[in-house]
């Protein structure tokens, strides 16, 4: 059973001959290469490349495109710091839409695809020309929340909810538009399934995200199914207060950060939401050794249940030890969907 395979039908709900693995890696992707970020976040031939090294020498069930989240607002103009050796980051201190009126000259703007835009898009078809249909492909564009504070500042975003609730709405709108152009370049070039980062949206509460947030989030994850293409939710950071909305975004996985715990997000959920993590990238996958990592992942699994995907809370770390992750993969290969009967004590 190819990796593509098995998470497809693991989604829906066919047999399967084990869990399917689907860690973000994109800083270890690149150290194992061996090539500076700079070039694994700019040039999607390398980042391809370094994508199916990681993959075959892990033992992974897909490749992504995922790099960072500055590709978009890059295009449209918003100043972003790049660096030789770390992702590519959002100047906070100079953004692009600095007065709410500044919106104005970027309405007409939703379908640009400028050279970074492009370059995921070269990744993409790259990585579909590698792996063919041995392994699922992945897109990625930003959620509502997370792309309106690159365009706008996090902390001015924050404080738009409550002076200009009809400028947010706006604001979400062209990113709404912005994205889903944006994901169907990704799927014509290949992508079986994207994801949506939206790690603005764990700073809101449960009243602004629902009447937010949630709609566009909604809109966005329908607006990429009628592509044909599955979605994967992505929130880092707590989560804890917003997690039923999240299990009500239509998301066919949601990857859950660590901070909130794989029985919270069940409960939260119900049943047949599919979640994927989420033990620390940090004090377990990379400090702690290959057994705690072995074990963590068998507790996730049992808060879970059989709707479940192995990966960790966020990006598996550059320094991560291979023997961890390593005992990552083994875990899942060692259980099928509805094999729990090693809940610890």
């Amino acid at each position: 059973m190819t990796g593509r395979e098995r998470i497809l039908r693991h989604l829906s709900d066919e047999p399967v001959d084990h869990l399917p693995c689907m860690p973000i890696t994109m800083q270890f992707a690149s150290r194992y290469a061996g090539v500076p970020y700079s070039r694994y976040a700019q040039d999607g031939r390398v980042l391809a490349e370094a994508q199916v090294r990681v993959a075959s020498a892990f033992g992974f069930d897909h490749v992504s495109a995922i790099s960072d989240p500055a590709r978009e607002a890059s295009d449209l103009g918003a100043a972003v710091v790049f660096a030789h050796d770390t992702p590519p980051a959002m100047d906070g201190t100079n953004p692009l839409i600095a007065e709410r009126s500044d919106l104005t000259s970027l309405l007409d703007r939703h379908s640009v695809c400028g050279p970074r835009m492009e370059d995921r898009l070269v990744g993409i078809a790259a990585l579909r020309e590698r792996v063919g249909d041995e392994l699922l492909v992945e897109g990625w564009i930003e959620g509502p929340c997370a792309e309106a504070a690159d365009l706008r500042g996090i902390n001015t975003l924050m404080t738009d909810f409550g002076d200009d609730p009809a400028f947010v709405r706006d604001l979400f709108e062209f990113v709404l538009q912005l994205e889903l152009g944006f994901a169907r370049r990704q799927i014509e070039a290949g992508a079986d399934i994207i994801g949506i980062g939206d790690a603005a949206a764990s700073l809101v509460g449960p009243a602004i995200y629902e009447e937010f947030v949630l709609p566009f989030q909604i809109r966005m994850v329908d607006g990429v199914h009628a592509m044909d293409a599955l979605v994967r939710l992505h929130i880092c950071g707590n989560t804890r207060r917003v997690l039923r909305f999240m299990g009500q975004t239509g998301s066919d996985i949601v990857d859950l950060d660590y901070p909130s715990s794989m029985a919270e997000a069940r409960s939260a959920m119900g049943s047949r939401q599919m979640l994927l993590g989420n033990i620390d990238p940090v004090r377990v996958l990379q400090d702690a050794t290959a057994t705690i990592v072995y074990e963590s992942i068998a507790a996730c699994h049992a808060e879970a249940g059989p709707r479940y995907i192995v990966g960790a809370g966020c990006e598996v770390t550059r320094d991560t030890p291979h023997e961890n992750v390593h005992a990552l993969v083994r875990y899942g290969r060692e259980h099928g969907p509805g094999d729990q009967s090693h809940i610890l004590k």
